[in-house]
């Protein structure tokens, strides 16, 4: 499922269930809202990747610092994506229990 169904899927299912409360839904956007960052921060990482491997691959030269920004940019959106998913988990787990 891409990134973008699954915030569609999550959004109606939410819409869908009566007994959310005020909080819950704002802890939703927000955690909504992080992905739709994150979505944007790895758009732009891999379009600097590829064009990275482009230059590269036709015998170019980098600046390494540009390639470290770019893999810094890669990690923090992968910690943002990965704590977003850890607090829907988190808060799955708490509605079971």
């Amino acid at each position: 499922m891409s990134i973008a169904g699954f915030l569609a899927h999550s959004a109606l299912a939410a819409a869908r269930d009566q007994t959310r409360t005020a909080a819950t839904i704002a802890a939703d956007h927000d955690i909504l809202t992080e992905l739709f960052a994150t979505s944007r921060k790895l758009g732009w990482a891999g379009s600097n990747l590829n064009q990275m491997a482009k230059t590269l691959n036709s015998g170019g030269d980098i600046d390494s610092a540009r390639i470290v920004e770019t893999l810094t940019y890669v990690r923090r959106a992968a910690t943002a994506t990965k704590a977003a998913v850890e607090r829907i988990n988190n808060r799955q787990i708490d509605e079971t229990t």
